[in-house]
């Protein structure tokens, strides 16, 4: 049986891997999730100084910003360089009926987190019905 032979098929690979881009925009992958009255939202920054970390709310709009400095420094050759550096930004549609006001945020091991809870009048609530039983009934048979 015979096998074929493609004698450009490492010089292609060589090629690809050496050609490979890194993303032009640096980007934060984020989790979302609910967990009772509080939505919790958590995203990936690993290397970020805590100081560049910024967090911004207008309208229903939240803004997250973050830089991660590139190594530099004098004798450095770079033989890979793959980790995105520069300023991260994400920017998320809040829905109403959040408690805007009551954000926590908290930054650690590269990980931020953000508490966003719900505002009071938003959470579902019971609504008591009342009744009351009349004394007489009107326009009572007559026989």
């Amino acid at each position: 049986m015979a096998t074929r032979y493609d004698p450009f098929a490492e010089l292609n690979a060589l090629m690809n891997s050496a050609l490979r881009q890194v993303p032009s925009s640096p980007v934060m992958p984020l989790d979302l999730y609910r967990e009772g009255d509080t939505f919790v939202v958590s995203l990936d920054l690993p290397g970020v100084d805590p100081a560049s970390i910024d967090i911004d709310v207008e309208d229903r709009a939240m803004t997250i910003r973050a830089e991660r400095q590139a190594e530099s420094s004098e004798g450095i050759q770079w033989i890979t360089h793959e980790r995105p550096t520069g300023t991260f930004a994400r920017q998320l549609t809040l829905g109403y009926g959040l408690d805007l006001g009551g954000v926590v945020a908290s930054y650690t091991d590269g990980v931020l987190k953000l508490t966003i809870p719900v505002a009071e009048e938003a959470k579902p609530r019971k609504i008591q019905v009342t009744h009351s039983q009349s004394s007489a009934i009107e326009g009572g048979s007559e026989g």
